[in-house]
């Protein structure tokens, strides 16, 4: 057995030294960068030109963080219906809860539009690596090298925007190793189509999510709006004829969100150890919180949709990256990888002077890390505990403010000029906000740091103001009047002096946490990102030195290319084949009792006959995907629709920080499904005809 390990142990290092097409399927690749020599030999495909630049434009990044295509001649937008959600559940009402019946606009006139949605797509990218890293005076501190390339960086970002017009981001790739200047189309007249119920849409629940076989019809449709009038897109993605087989090359296309496979082991000991501990155990707290919400009444139920789900998911997610994390095989092939390669610097004196000690200075950063963890993340922006829509709106008109005084290089990178679009369509949102789910939130967030940081830390009793977390939370809420879209624009407007003045308790409360969240993100600025930064430039130029740059990036948020076959597997001795059908669905329903969450809608029910048992529902390949591809589509060599990605299996979590194509696959809705689905359930035709026709 302990043979065995040390051979498994030993295989997966070498694939993740590896970075040639003996690598498998492996990689999120830059669509300026393709794994060309790999699809040569594993598939006899080269992509063209051409080819990728159709693709390119015709995929789209979809509101805060998820992906989607342009599927018709007439701006019609695919994605998943659990990517569109929020923005549906935006749209519903106590007697209307679209996600609950569904929606389907029977013409142009009925399409509903979406106040705040926003999607972009990528027109043009530029290499500005050596822009950004020139910044850097020799001899600089981590510190002040990074201080510098981000003023480069908005000082390009604001260059090309005045230029273009187009929304223009800088991308860092390998954690620093190189910038690329991304310039994307951007459009904010965004309507809502046709979504089917949630419960069709997310058959299973939490029970299947991240599981397989699966029965989930995940799509919902959008389009775009230019000039008052349908997009009529120069590409889109056309329909295929004949769908996917067994054994077919695909492609996803689409932005994964953040992958750690080119962290150093000490920083995964980080994720292990401290961080991914610290999240899900703000995870599981949430979920039973919401659940206790949620069971309150239906309306309570209805409005904390979106939070529950977030919660179960990513409770789910970071499971399955932890227990990777946890496997010995899987450290012990990491930590084989990073010896491989240092020892080849080492053994190169001009290498080992370059680069030796790029692995210790990001442990050091680790180390320093661990000691402000807690405190830093329950505040900063991306994983704050007070997850309130009306607190995230006051801080934002808090630093905008202050950001607002400075020069544009100077400021916080969302509060530079390329970002303040994007920020003002958030900030003045009408979407609805429900005051006992915000007080929910306040309370959660008040809770939390009460029992982390103590009941007499200064700032929580700051927080508090002499008042219980619940009492707090309900006199934020109940005295703001941020609700008001207008009251927020005159404080926008008004600057520093407004926020001054202003006597509303959510602006007040903002205000008195301004300056230790400003104090946290510097010291994490300065101290670990600034060092992180130039020690991962280092040790990419160490891999690009020693194993050539055929590397795919970890992920980015931004446009990747992923390709693999479509393949079944084997699970516990039996074959998971790779497809799923409708029949497979009717089975489940019954096999479950027709019970919550394995409930068909009634319409599913009362149409059955007209489906074809034997249609292809569900597939699986061995793409390279992580969270953000969701609402990707799956395309073939001829750059048709085959499907849309929605989810990954059990074994795929991992794939944030290794690959393995093993067991882990990509799950995805069969094109056919939509068609059979929207023809024969939705009555939807017309729809059904502009995906296979293309519009017009």
């Amino acid at each position: 057995m302990q043979t065995q390990r040390v051979r498994r142990a030993a295989i997966v290092a070498a694939a993740l030294i590896l970075t040639s097409a003996a690598a498998a399927d492996e990689g999120m690749w830059l669509l300026n960068k393709p794994p060309i020599q790999a699809l040569k030999e594993r598939y006899g495909f080269e992509p063209t030109p051409a080819w990728l630049e159709h693709v390119q434009k015709s995929c789209v990044r979809f509101g805060g963080g998820g992906s989607a295509s342009v599927v018709s001649a007439d701006g019609l937008v695919m994605t998943n219906h659990h990517v569109g959600s929020d923005d549906i559940e935006k749209l519903s009402t106590p007697e209307h809860n679209l996600l609950e019946t569904g929606f389907y606009a029977r013409t142009r006139e009925e399409e509903l539009p979406c106040k705040d949605l926003e999607v972009q797509i990528l027109w043009s990218t530029e290499d500005v690596t050596q822009r950004v890293q020139s910044a850097a005076a020799p001899g600089a501190s981590p510190a002040e090298a990074n201080a510098a390339r981000r003023r480069r960086i908005a000082e390009i970002e604001k260059e090309s925007q005045d230029a273009t017009g187009l929304k223009s981001d800088v991308v860092t790739l390998y954690h620093g190793a190189r910038y690329h200047l991304y310039r994307y189309r951007r459009f904010t007249d965004v309507r809502l189509v046709m979504a089917p119920e949630q419960a069709i849409a997310f058959y299973g629940g939490d029970n299947d999510n991240f599981e397989y076989p699966r029965f989930d019809l995940d799509v919902s449709f959008f389009r775009i709006y230019e000039n008052g009038k349908p997009l009529h897109p120069e590409h889109y993605l056309k329909w295929s004829g004949t769908g996917a087989a067994e054994g077919d090359l695909n492609f996803i296309v689409g932005h994964p969100a953040r992958t750690q496979r080119q962290y150093t082991v000490d920083h995964l000991k980080f994720l292990r150890d401290v961080s991914y501990p610290v999240i899900l155990q703000r995870l599981w707290r949430r979920e039973v919180q919401l659940l206790s919400f949620s069971a309150r009444s239906e309306e309570n139920a209805r409005i904390a949709t979106g939070d529950l789900y977030g919660a179960q998911n990513s409770r789910k997610a970071f499971t399955g990256i932890l227990a990777g994390l946890h496997d010995p095989q899987i450290m012990t092939a990491k930590v084989s990888a990073e010896k491989a390669l240092r020892v080849a610097v080492d053994a190169n004196p001009e290498f080992h002077a370059q680069w030796g000690d790029a692995w210790d200075r990001v442990s050091e950063a680790q180390r320093k890390h661990r000691e402000h963890y807690l405190r830093y993340s329950a505040l900063e922006r991306r994983r704050e505990v007070i997850r309130s829509d009306l607190y995230r709106i006051a801080r934002h008109l808090v630093f905008l403010a202050e950001e607002k005084d400075k020069p544009n290089a100077e400021r916080l990178e969302e509060y530079q000029e390329a970002a303040l679009d994007t920020l003002y369509l958030r900030l003045f949102s009408p979407a609805p906000i429900y005051d006992e789910l915000e007080m929910d939130r306040i309370t959660s967030g008040l809770s939390y740091l009460a029992e982390t940081a103590g009941g007499d830390d200064p700032l929580l009793v700051r927080m508090l103001a002499g008042q219980s977390p619940r009492g707090r939370a309900e006199q934020l809420v109940s005295g703001t009047k941020l609700k008001d879209v207008e009251v927020r624009k005159r404080l926008a407007a008004g600057g520093t002096q407004a926020i001054a003045e202003s006597t509303d308790p959510m602006i007040r409360f903002a205000a008195d946490l301004a300056p230790e969240i400003r104090r946290l993100r510097k010291l994490y600025e300065d101290e670990i990102e600034s060092v992180e930064r130039q020690n991962y430039a280092r040790i990419a130029a160490a891999q690009f030195a020693v194993q050539g740059e055929n590397l795919a990036p970890d992920a980015t948020g931004t446009l990747r290319l992923s390709f693999g076959a479509v393949r079944g597997y084997v699970e516990s001795g039996r074959p998971v084949p790779a497809f799923t059908t409708f029949a497979g669905l009717y089975q489940r329903h019954q096999e479950r009792g027709g019970k919550p969450p394995f409930a068909l809608p009634q319409r599913w029910l009362d149409r059955k006959a007209r489906l074809k048992p034997d249609a292809p529902f569900n597939f699986v390949s061995t793409a390279d995907i992580i969270g953000g591809n969701s609402g990707s589509p799956t395309i073939n060599r001829a750059g048709e629709v085959i499907g849309i990605v929605f989810d990954g299996n059990l074994q795929g979590l991992v794939w944030d920080i290794a690959y393995t194509d093993e067991q882990a696959r990509a799950v995805c809705l069969d094109a056919r499904a939509i068609i059979e689905a929207l023809r024969n359930v939705y009555d939807a035709d017309p729809l059904a005809d502009e995906l296979v026709g293309g519009g017009r």
